[in-house]
């Protein structure tokens, strides 16, 4: 009797399971703004190093634009960008996912304890007893079939950093890129203001000649739509100019507050000090972080695979228990009141409908998928490397050759003024010419922002490993 209240009593504490209670009355009652709860993540760790994030980006490679500044608002985007902030909360789950899985292979040990009133057959009273159980329970990893499920949990939690530093990258980029084109927009908007004033201007002289019958109404017409025109795209310069703005300061993880003054150098101080390479060398494209991820998955899909051959072979399972019960507690932990088990078996599934065959056909396809990914990674590399360096090169031959004809059309205009103060042109003609070296200048601008950012297209295609 006593060995079937024991076991009783053991089943009882086994199934037992408890539901933890939560005071809902702030959430039910409360309208509040939610609060921000520090992050419990690291805590009682102490504080890592970020050091590594900045190598993520290369810092000193932004050097090449001679701009603090720039460097500066990169620096704020790596502690303060949401995106990365989020890029690395995610390596850290895929982290604590590879410890639940190690968890695995270590043994498992349960201890419980309850009281226990039973009345046996045959008897007019009740007895009070109270039982102690200790289970332990390990699955026997011969086969190595758990090791194989860590180590394919380790290849997705190294995969997820892969994730983080291409995250960096990109968000490291995409504030160069910004930074540079609102720097762009402040010289553009700097010359076409001032070809808005040369617009007034023709269309002011050109309504003076109209009435005195030297230029018809039509032409009149059409200075005042150039004038109108010029204005129209001030305004539209200025609002990309402060979308820009506001964006750039979401990338530095800051509230895009319009009353806020973005610090910038102008155009003409940022400079380009460094040479474009030839070439690139292959082994900088296979430290691209996709490059080194898509390897990675193809090593995590074979794991897959020796892990659904091991679904075939038995699982063995050894379990120990110690159970301690008696009425008494002071002689709870005597001999006479305990009991000892020790015992293991093996389960071997003999029919699953297939299932162990098509779980292993699905993981040696999804292999096969995963390897002409890693093929396609590889090409896709290259290609966008030297996509980018052609690019690269091509825009700096088109600034030479900008600056060329901005050169030539600031001689031009020199000589323009001379026959002007010679009387032999018209203030009309000067300020046209003007005009035309206006439009040169915005396009040397232009063109200079472009190649800078197609640089930073190459030092992303290079995974920021771009001397």
């Amino acid at each position: 009797m006593k060995k079937a209240i024991s076991t009783a009593i053991i089943l009882s504490l086994v199934i037992l399971q408890t539901t933890p209670c939560m005071n809902l009355a702030y959430a039910q009652n409360s309208t509040a703004t939610p609060k921000q709860f520090k992050s419990m993540i690291k805590k009682d760790k102490k504080k890592v190093s970020d050091d590594y994030k900045y190598d993520y980006v290369n810092m000193p490679w932004w050097d090449v634009f001679g701009d603090d500044i720039l460097k500066g608002y990169i620096e704020k985007a790596i502690v303060n960008n949401y995106d990365l902030k989020m890029a690395t909360l995610n390596v850290e789950e895929f982290y604590q996912q590879t410890r639940i899985q190690f968890a695995n292979e270590l043994p498992m040990a349960v201890a419980g304890g309850g009281p226990a009133l039973y009345k046996a057959p045959g008897t007019s009273s009740s007895e009070g007893a109270f039982g102690l159980p200790f289970i332990v329970n390990y699955e026997a990893d011969i086969f190595l079939k758990n090791r194989d499920k860590t180590k394919a949990s380790k290849k997705l939690y190294e995969n997820s950093k892969f994730d983080e530093r291409a995250t960096y990258i990109s968000i490291a980029g995409a504030v160069g890129a910004t930074y540079l084109n609102i720097v762009n927009l402040d010289k553009v908007i700097e010359i076409q203001t001032d070809i808005v004033d040369l617009r007034k201007k023709i269309f002011e002289l050109m309504q003076l000649s109209n009435k005195e019958g030297l230029t018809s109404t039509a032409d009149t017409v059409k200075a005042n739509k150039a004038f109108v025109q010029s204005e129209t795209d001030l305004i539209e310069y200025k609002k990309q100019r402060d979308i820009l703005i506001n964006q750039l300061y979401v990338l530095i993880g800051e509230s895009p507050d319009s009353g806020k003054t973005l610090a910038r150098k102008s155009l003409d101080e940022i400079t380009y000090n460094q040479k474009i390479p030839d070439y690139i060398e292959s082994e900088v494209i296979m430290q691209r972080p996709d490059y080194l991820k898509a390897e990675n998955s193809v090593e995590k899909a074979g794991i897959d695979v020796r892990v659904a051959r091991k679904e075939f072979l038995p699982s063995i399972n050894l379990t120990g228990l110690a159970l301690f019960n008696s009425g008494d507690l002071g002689s709870l932990f005597t001999t006479k009141n305990s009991l000892l088990l020790l015992g293991g078996g093996f389960l071997l599934p003999l029919f699953t409908g297939g299932q162990r065959i098509a779980n292993l056909r699905l993981k040696k396809a999804t292999y096969e998928r995963i390897l002409q990914n890693y093929y396609k990674t590889n090409l896709t590399a290259i290609q966008e490397v030297n996509d980018a360096l052609v690019k690269v090169k091509k825009d700096k031959e088109k600034v030479d050759q900008t600056l060329k004809q901005a050169n030539l059309e600031s001689a031009d205009y020199k000589f323009s003024e001379m026959k002007y103060n010679e009387g032999t042109i018209s203030l009309l003609d000067l300020i046209q010419q003007k005009e035309n070296l206006l439009y040169i200048n915005q396009l040397v601008a232009q063109n200079k922002v472009e190649f800078m950012i197609d640089y930073i297209g190459l030092y992303k295609a290079t995974g920021s490993k771009l001397q």
